[in-house]
């Protein structure tokens, strides 16, 4: 195939969005890749990979039992670990992944991925401040705790 598992190293993945529309259309030439190398590279099983290409998600090129991943198909794979990693649904993570094969494109991926993102954080917030709140009532039982112990008689 393309490259062997000694010349990958894990993917660097700094944010949530990548451009993938230049990998849409006919395949594309250049590397491929086997299930075994793409699971090693982003450090996830070849079960996951099958059940996002039985889910539609990816789509390698088969010949016979072997699948042959192209740049697409391990950029949708980044993008569906990413969004993963961020909290999205696989029904999210399809939505924006259709979104490059159909219009409006890509700037109907990067609205939606906009509100999403409006809707994470003010969960997260709220999340936030709950732990806040929770790591202070902790903070008051742990100095109780504490000043009842040190009148106790020692022993």
């Amino acid at each position: 195939m393309g490259f062997s598992l000694s010349a990958l190293t894990r993917p660097r993945i700094p944010d949530a969005y990548v451009n993938v529309s230049a990998y849409y259309g006919a395949v594309q030439p250049g590397p491929t890749w086997t299930i075994s190398e793409l699971a090693a590279q982003f450090d996830t099983t070849l079960r996951a990979i099958r059940f996002y290409e039985d889910r539609g998600l990816l789509q390698p090129e088969r010949r016979g039992q072997l699948r042959i991943f192209h740049e697409r198909d391990r950029v949708r794979l980044q993008l569906i670990l990413r969004g993963k990693r961020l909290g999205f649904t696989l029904t999210e993570i399809a939505q924006v992944l259709d979104m490059y094969d159909e219009t409006p494109g890509e700037r109907g991926q990067l609205a939606f991925l906009l509100t999403d993102i409006q809707s994470r954080r003010r969960t997260l917030l709220a999340k936030r401040d709950d732990l806040d709140q929770a790591l202070t009532e902790l903070d008051e039982l742990e100095a109780r705790c504490r000043a009842d112990l040190a009148q106790l008689p020692p022993g």
